[in-house]
């Protein structure tokens, strides 16, 4: 379709010896203006893109974007001019060092479309990589970077959502680009693309995973006051904050940063944060904004308040729901500054927007993808006492092998393979996304992320999936991480007879996903936690000294067994 109508671009691309920078190649309309539609024609029938939906997505023409930890930036055009190009092999001038290639893509045609590219860097040398973007009218929501509300077609708009994705192919460790070839790929539309820095110099200390999008108070003029609890220190900080599944901007108009005393007080004068040197930021739709370095000792293994003021009324957010962690919502005002916490009256259980805090320094970090089990269902509020946090307790007491971060991408409910909660709109589920439509965000964009460990399953075989299912999904994820050169471990799932999906039928699934994990060897190391908290005398349930009491989930000592059992030098 998209080769239909060649009056829908600017023509060929220019003719040049050399490669050139991406806006010189841009041969296709995609954004129209609701009221002359007819001037663009991203599809080859005539439909395009609202440039309405996109500003009030905070999608304006030479925004910076920042997704997936790469800064892209959306095209400084005005609706009805090229904006985009269609992949046809071009030479891109492409320059900088990082461990991968972002793109803003979507393609038009009814399916997904991709091919593959090339990469030259400076020193002469190529790498070829795999680029496949999803139809921007079919395409899944959960992977999307935004989506819009409309399509703008001549015949008028149109009550249907069209989606851009963001995707990003690995790059050789050290080297610097120079130019990127694009696939030869009918109906593949590339509308940015940039080196996403390695993380250099930074290692994730703390994360948490997105889980929704629902609904709340509203806010309106209020200071989040949240706690999260740190693995690795360091002389410097920064955080990461995510407006993942928002179909609106999110405003930021002030963060600090402070070591906690006891509940919402802090031990000193809250530290303000910048965005770019600014004291706030504005985060588009599907974006991401990361606060300027920040010169602020962190200590390891101790709680932090991170408190950022809304000055608009919110009515909803993106969340990671189970925190089993108080925080706390202040009275309306800007009380990013309080030491005391007399202004922070009620009790916040989820952490809204704040995705990661990142340190100066250190290793790098491991993530731990997971479920109920790893996010910290049934274990003590307050305590930190989910099997990461023991983990990232016991690299720290040791010399043997680099004291990583450990970060806890775990969300409870989720699934290796289907969701509940399909990426879009107001959520009334916080299962988050499938890991499998996740893993790129939660895990491959992680700040100096080293290895990751998969731990899930559990809940797919308990709501029907034969094992094949699971255990496919479990080796694209091992291909997946291994693509980007990450060392990649598999944890056995857990018994649970006694809970009430966990039937007979369901373990004999549990027991064909764990002998996989065992004997498959697609991991580059298996962690039997199955093994390390079953009842011996009955092993299709977890060891009563260890069960929470709902026979699905380990209480705060069977977690520990969990931590415990990791052999440090897989790591």
């Amino acid at each position: 379709m998209g080769a239909a109508r060649a009056a829908d671009g600017a023509g060929s691309a220019p003719a040049a010896r050399g490669p050139l920078p991406l806006a010189r190649l841009f041969d296709n309309r995609a954004v129209s203006d609701d009221v002359r539609p007819q001037e663009a024609d991203l599809d080859g029938s005539g439909a395009s893109l609202s440039a309405q939906d996109l500003t009030a997505a905070g999608w304006t023409p030479g925004r910076a974007l920042t997704v997936q930890g790469t800064r892209l930036t959306w095209p400084r055009v005005l609706p009805g001019r090229p904006d985009n190009v269609r992949a046809a092999g071009q030479a891109v001038r492409v320059g900088g060092r990082g461990d991968a290639l972002g793109f803003l893509v979507t393609a038009a045609g009814g399916a997904d479309a991709g091919g593959t590219g090339t990469v030259t860097y400076r020193d002469g040398s190529r790498s070829a990589y795999r680029l496949t973007a999803p139809d921007w009218r079919t395409g899944p929501a959960a992977t999307k970077a935004v989506t819009l509300p409309h399509v703008n077609t001549p015949g008028g708009q149109l009550a249907s959502p069209a989606r851009l994705y963001a995707a990003t192919v690995p790059l050789r460790p050290g080297r610097e680009v120079a130019s990127v070839r694009l696939p030869r790929a009918p109906g593949l539309h590339v509308f940015a693309l940039a080196v996403r820095p390695s993380g250099r110099g930074w290692s994730g200390s703390w994360a948490a995973a997105t889980s929704g999008y629902p609904a709340l108070g509203p806010w309106s003029d209020r200071t989040l006051r949240l706690v999260v609890h740190t693995s690795v220190g360091g002389p410097r900080v920064r955080l990461r904050f995510d407006a993942t599944f928002a179909s609106a901007p999110v405003t930021i108009a002030g963060a600090t940063v402070a070591v906690q005393a006891a509940g919402a007080g802090a031990r000193e004068t809250p530290v303000a944060l910048s965005f770019g040197r600014a004291p706030g930021v504005e985060i588009p739709a599907g974006a991401q904004a990361f606060s300027d370095p920040l010169a602020f000792t962190v200590p390891q293994e101790t709680n932090l308040l991170v408190s950022f003021h809304l000055p608009g009324t919110v009515p909803a957010a993106p969340v990671h729901r189970l925190a089993v962690q108080r925080s706390y919502l202040s009275e309306p005002g800007d009380h990013t500054a309080d030491v005391s916490a007399t202004a922070y009256p009620t009790v916040l259980t989820s952490w809204p927007l704040l995705t990661g805090v990142d340190v100066g320094g250190g290793p790098g970090s491991v993530v731990a993808l997971g479920d109920s089990i790893t996010d910290g269902t049934m274990s003590t509020t307050d305590a930190n006492r989910r099997w990461p946090n023991v983990l990232a307790a016991r690299l720290l007491g040791q010399g043997a092998v680099p004291r990583y971060g450990v970060l806890n991408a775990g969300i409870s409910g989720n699934r290796v393979v289907s969701e509940v909660y399909d990426g879009d709109g107001i959520s009334t589920d916080t299962s988050g996304v499938s890991a499998l439509h996740r893993f790129d965000r939660d895990v491959l964009a992680q700040t100096s992320a080293r290895t990751a460990i998969v731990f899930e399953g559990v809940n797919d075989v308990r709501w029907q999936a034969a094992a094949g299912q699971v255990t496919a999904g479990l080796r694209e994820l091992a291909e997946r991480g291994h693509a980007r050169g990450l060392r990649m471990l598999a944890a056995t799932l857990l018994p649970c007879e006694g809970e009430a999906r966990c039937t007979a039928a369901v373990d004999t699934e549990r027991v064909a996903v764990n002998t996989w994990i065992r004997e498959s060897g697609v991991f580059d190391g298996v962690l039997d936690f199955d093994a390390a908290v079953r009842d011996p005398d009955h092993p299709a349930r977890i060891l009563p000294a260890y069960d929470s009491g709902d026979h699905l989930h380990p209480g705060d000592t069977g977690l520990a067994a969990l931590a415990d059992a990791v052999d440090l030098r897989l790591l």
